[in-house]
């Protein structure tokens, strides 16, 4: 017999809005399995089960009330959504992963979580982070190392390693992420999970800590397609004094509507080659690509094999803008000597950046941009959407990122390893994982699908199509 967390979000939120399923009886489902499987797992930095019962109350008497007056409720109303911990939450812990912030309590909520209580969502916590979402793992000084429930030995990935692990991990249905260099893509494939990292200025940064970059946004992580689309349905929508903002839907039209329409007929090009130089692609992450493009082919999609001139031009501007951003980040006085070594290492690059070498690394990602729209995805002539690889190597091995003693050695590590994700960061362009293949080990292997500027629509509606020819949702992991 299916247990609560058998069960999607949507399907979830059904039963709260029809009577069958309390809020409350959810909640206490997903705080039981927090409090068994979270110290394996890794998932949580701070939990909420307070601040979550009281939440989960007042969904429920929500619900009874919309019931009894016949009037709609948002569509993930009463649905537990725990929040990435480089996120602000009024009253609630805030480390960004960092020893330096352990006592940090912010008196302001993230216009994200603003969001996220607008939808009638529950807090369970708030989830596991590299300090400051800095690398591709999730390991820091104040929490176990998030893993991927299909191999505890394993990293779920980074920045967004504890809000994957939970949600693969049955801790969560959903669960909000970050992506500024792949961080929700990056542990979705290495979880099994659907990842949308949403087009730049889909989702409000504010109102503290802008990412005048534009390579980070919030973005869910999800089982299935649609719970990921509902999710982006709750998160998204811009405020006054945010530097970017994305084109709108249709007037009337949401991102689940797109997980139920057909893509029609698109042209998708297929990157295999990893755009940087002395690079290697795992057989693996070959594997699930070709397989993909097959499913492509007979799903009456037309592909063709791109490559991308193998240049470190992008790579140079990007460790420049993330190590200025890694500088910025706030540090109390006498803090410094608590953090980690990559963030050390990464913020003392970042002071010796000048002003011209930092407004030229964005301008090479404007420049990117402007090429992708111009040539490979321009409508009418270019491709409609990019597959690659998400990764280049299966999961990584808990520590097997980390090197304390070189940082600067790991830094280049973990871009080997990522070598496809930061492109669509740069661009900021939408760019989804896909959870269509597992290896001989047992262990997930993801592909990643970019799209236009603006167009979510069309990964979502691919993503679901895809979905429905090769179901992924029924494989669960032993922790499950």
């Amino acid at each position: 017999m299916a247990e609560l967390h058998d069960l999607t979000a949507l399907e979830q939120a059904a039963g709260i809005r029809s009577g069958e399923l309390s809020p409350v009886e959810l909640t206490e489902h997903y705080l039981a399995r927090i409090e068994r499987l979270d110290d394996t797992l890794g998932a949580f930095l701070t939990r909420t089960p307070e601040l979550a019962r009281e939440q989960a109350a007042r969904a429920e008497a929500e619900a009874t009330a919309a019931r009894r007056e016949d009037r709609a409720l948002p569509p993930l109303h009463g649905v537990p959504v725990p929040v990435k911990d480089l996120s602000r939450v009024a009253g609630v812990r805030c480390t960004m992963g960092s020893a330096a912030l352990a006592d940090h309590v912010p008196d302001t909520d993230d216009h994200v979580v603003t969001a996220l209580r607008r939808a009638g969502t529950v807090m369970l916590g708030k989830t596991n982070t590299p300090e400051f979402g800095l690398p591709c793992y999730t390991e820091n000084r104040l929490a176990p190392p998030a893993r991927t429930p299909w191999d505890p030995e394993r990293s779920a990935g980074g920045s967004s390693g504890g809000a994957a692990a939970a949600v693969a991990g049955g801790l969560a249905p959903v669960a909000h992420a970050s992506d500024g260099g792949g961080s929700i893509r990056i542990p979705a494939s290495s979880c099994g999970l659907y990842g949308i990292k949403p087009s730049r200025g889909r989702i409000s940064g504010g109102p503290l800590l802008h990412d005048v970059t534009g390579l980070s946004t919030s973005g869910p992580l999800a089982r299935t397609v649609a719970d990921a689309a509902a999710l982006l349905d709750a998160m998204a929508g811009t405020r006054p004094g945010d530097p970017y903002t994305a084109p709108p839907l249709p007037p009337g039209e949401t991102f689940v509507d797109q997980a139920r329409r057909d893509p029609g007929r698109l042209r998708i090009g297929v990157l295999t080659q990893a755009p940087l130089p002395d690079t290697a692609v795992h057989p693996d992450c070959r594997t699930a690509v070709a397989e993909t493009v097959a499913l492509l082919g007979e799903l009456g999609h037309e592909t063709a094999e791109l490559s991308l001139p193998a240049d470190d031009e992008i790579l140079h501007a990007f460790t420049r803008v993330w190590s200025v951003m890694a500088a910025n980040r706030p540090v109390p006085p006498g803090g410094e000597e608590l953090l980690m070594p990559l963030s050390r290492h990464l913020r003392a690059r970042g002071r010796e950046v000048s002003g011209t070498a930092f407004a030229s690394a964005l301008y090479a990602f404007r420049a990117l941009a402007q090429t992708l729209t111009d040539d490979l995805l321009s409508p009418g002539t270019g491709y409609d959407v990019l597959l690659s690889p998400t990764l280049a190597a299966p999961p990584a091995p808990v520590g097997g990122l980390r090197n304390d003693a070189d940082p600067q050695a790991e830094f280049a590590a973990v871009g080997r390893f990522t070598p496809f994700t930061a492109f669509y960061n740069a661009t900021g362009q939408p760019a989804v994982s896909v959870p269509l293949h597992w290896n001989d080990q047992g262990l997930p292997i993801g592909v990643m699908l970019g799209g236009r500027y603006g167009d979510e629509a069309t990964l979502i509606a691919l993503s679901a199509q895809l979905e429905a020819a090769r179901p992924w949702a029924h494989r669960k992991p032993p922790a499950w």
